[in-house]
């Protein structure tokens, strides 16, 4: 039985939630399998610290709660610091190379990748930053396909949206294929 224990972390107006929500639902809506999404943040609306659990199984799910995750996404350092310390030995960290640096004594690969850089090039505004986190990390897990994100793109955004969270997703994803091991 797959599961996939996933850990998404920031700060808020980083798009944590919406990336997390995007997740679950390409898996359960689109993919036709068990999927929980659950969120936290601080007080701060925007700055806060942002946590989203995301759960996806073949399976049942028991517990909505991600505990010890197998994949981390760390957007802040200080996501990186509070929550690096609980992944799986061997689990996966992504973060963004030019605005995290993760803790090297933590059992875990770690892919640092400049996506906040690659998105301002490509599209001049950081808003699809989140989506470019979201096809990186459905690249280096196979968690999702991006065909199924897309889908949940499209459900949740209005159409003035469509192509440039395409072109976000697409860029993530081949930015984390060109670095795979």
């Amino acid at each position: 039985m797959e599961k996939y224990r996933f850990l998404m972390s920031g700060s808020g107006g980083q798009g944590v939630i919406t990336m997390a929500i995007l997740l679950a639902e390409a898996a359960a809506i689109h993919e036709g399998r068990n999927a929980v999404q659950s969120q936290s943040y601080g007080p701060e609306a925007r700055g806060g610290a942002t946590r989203s659990d995301v759960i996806v199984s073949d399976g049942p799910i028991f517990f909505p709660k991600v505990l010890q995750p197998n994949y981390l996404v760390a957007l802040t350092n200080e996501a990186a610091g509070k929550y690096l310390p609980l992944i799986r030995p061997g689990g996966l960290c992504l973060y963004d190379s030019d605005m995290v640096t993760p803790d090297v004594r933590v059992d875990a690969r770690k892919k640092g990748l400049p996506l906040y850089a690659a998105v301002m090039k490509k599209l001049g505004k950081p808003v699809a930053f989140n989506i470019c986190v979201l096809g990186a990390l459905a690249a280096l897990t196979e968690a999702v396909s991006l065909a199924s994100l897309e889908k949940a793109l499209e459900s949740r955004f209005a159409k003035a949206h469509h192509e440039n969270n395409r072109i976000a997703l697409h860029l993530g994803a081949d930015m984390a294929r060109d670095c795979k091991d």
